[in-house]
């Protein structure tokens, strides 16, 4: 396969404190498929270039007192991305969440960075930074069921979908919750290189693809169709 010459290859991962992981991983491992096929260059943005924790001890995420701790150590910062990122990929996790101070950053970094993208991909609950930057104002969206009544009260300018597994509108790729982030990115890879190309990824990974983007049976588990 010799690729789309106009499909983008640069692409940014947006981490801050709290960040859940199969949101990034899900979506990197689909992204790592697809770079058997094509050339494209993942960066990870963070808010220095220290490792950041999906755990952080400043964040309330579990009273059992479990360690489990991943941490990504950033390439770039907010405040020196990469010059020529086309595509940013934001997750969510409890890091994302409004109460938590440090997600004001990300949010910014979003509004500033988006004009410049040729495509946003938000994950599960990420879809609050991004509407919180404003960026989905006027656009369909969807998030995660299971908080899908806190994410539709962050930013009411946003035409939420729920019954639905990931909606694109425009250049943004919002999906539902943590395994939808997959599903989205896969969809996203076969509309710019093809089924056939995102059908190798996901069956090399192993994963069942839902592609069906109208179709997520969590707002029924979740409730969120009510």
């Amino acid at each position: 396969m010799t690729g789309n010459t106009k499909a983008p290859s640069k692409f940014g991962v947006l981490i801050f404190p709290g960040f859940e992981p199969l949101d990034v991983f899900g979506p990197v491992e689909a992204l790592q498929m697809l770079s058997r096929e094509v050339k494209l260059d993942i960066t990870w943005i963070g808010p220095t270039l220290a490792p950041v924790s999906t755990a952080p001890k400043d964040i309330e995420m579990n009273t059992t007192g479990s360690l489990v701790d991943t941490r990504v150590v950033p390439t770039h910062t907010y405040d020196n991305p990469p010059k020529d990122l086309e595509v940013l990929l934001v997750p969510g996790g409890m890091g994302a969440l409004a109460e938590v101070p440090t997600s004001a950053a990300p949010v910014s970094f979003i509004e500033k960075t988006y004009p410049k993208l040729k495509y946003l991909i938000t994950i599960c609950n990420g879809v609050e930074l991004a509407a919180r930057a404003g960026v989905l104002d006027g656009k369909r969206a969807t998030g995660n069921k299971d908080t899908w009544k806190t994410t539709i009260a962050v930013r009411p300018q946003v035409h939420w979908v729920r019954v639905a597994r990931y909606v694109v509108d425009g250049n943004c790729w919002t999906s539902g919750g943590v395994s939808a982030g997959i599903d989205a990115t896969l969809a996203w890879i076969a509309h710019l290189y093809g089924e056939e190309v995102a059908r190798k990824g996901a069956n090399f990974m192993e994963y069942e693809w839902r592609d069906d983007r109208n179709w997520d049976p969590f707002a029924y588990i979740f409730g969120a169709e009510v």
